[in-house]
């Protein structure tokens, strides 16, 4: 990974949209800070399409597709994206799956959860597993102890026996019902949306995440980025984004607008 400040002049001026993940990427400690809102609404402000890329609910990315400056929203890591109209006042949501397969889907993971609870100690449902449709959140370190190594391995060797994807993000594991995944659903919002082959134009856009579940991202988009704490993962990545901050968390994010922006 680079340092941010080799990122070329030349490329970046080309950029026109910001995909970014949100925990530990735009959040610091668990907070949005009013530096990080600030600098995705000078991004929006300035013309870029600036659109989260989340392993948060649909509860959330409701609230986020209306309240927050950006274009659209991509939420549990893959399973939908929401874009308000606000215009219209309309919210437009498409799923991977239909209600009927989500609801048979949450059924399951109903049964997968107790058996992860039962046999790894110290872990938790996610407090915003209410607020989701498609996937199951474990928690272990946002409102737990943080676990060791092998117990988030643990958690995940569970959901992959029991059928489902699984991926580590900086605070949970996500656990789901079928292929999809944060890249998948991006390309499908970009098409339906934006009318935008992302594969012919992804150099024209930068990735910024902090984890494991973000891998799918970096491994494609030639400008994608980790903030400073993506270290911590550095062993346990897919694929690695080209260039890393100095800063961490959201400090980090404003760190990547702040040269987006200088040449606009």
């Amino acid at each position: 990974m680079k340092p941010l400040a080799e990122f070329p002049p030349a490329a970046r001026a080309r950029i026109c949209g910001v995909l970014c993940d949100i925990d530990d990427t735009l959040t610091t400690d668990g907070r949005l800070t009013a530096r990080a809102y600030a600098a995705l609404d000078a991004l929006q402000s300035a013309g870029l399409l600036v659109v989260p890329i989340t392993g948060r609910p649909a509860g959330w990315c409701d609230h986020i597709a209306r309240m927050w400056p950006v274009a659209a929203v991509v939420g549990e890591n893959g399973a939908f994206y929401f874009r308000y109209d606000h215009e219209k006042h309309v919210m437009q949501r498409r799923f991977v799956h239909d209600e009927a397969t989500l609801a048979a889907n949450r059924e399951r993971l109903g049964e997968i959860r107790e058996r992860i609870l039962a046999e790894v100690a110290g872990c938790a449902v996610a407090s915003d597993q209410h607020y989701r449709v498609a996937d199951l959140a474990i928690d272990y370190c946002e409102d737990v102890t943080r676990l060791p190594a092998a117990a988030i391995a643990k958690i995940v060797s569970l959901m992959q026996a029991a059928g489902l994807t699984a991926k580590v993000s900086s605070i949970h594991v996500n656990g789901w019902f079928g292929e999809y995944d944060k890249l998948s659903m991006t390309r499908t919002l970009m098409r339906e949306c934006f009318e935008l082959d992302l594969d012919a134009r992804k150099g024209e856009f930068v990735f910024v995440g902090d984890s494991p579940n973000d891998a799918p991202m970096f491994g494609y988009f030639p400008h994608a980025i980790g903030v400073a704490n993506i270290q911590a993962f550095a062993g346990q990545l897919a694929a690695r984004p080209a260039y890393v901050t100095q800063a961490s968390s959201g400090a980090g994010f404003c760190e990547l607008a702040d040269l987006l922006l200088a040449v606009k």
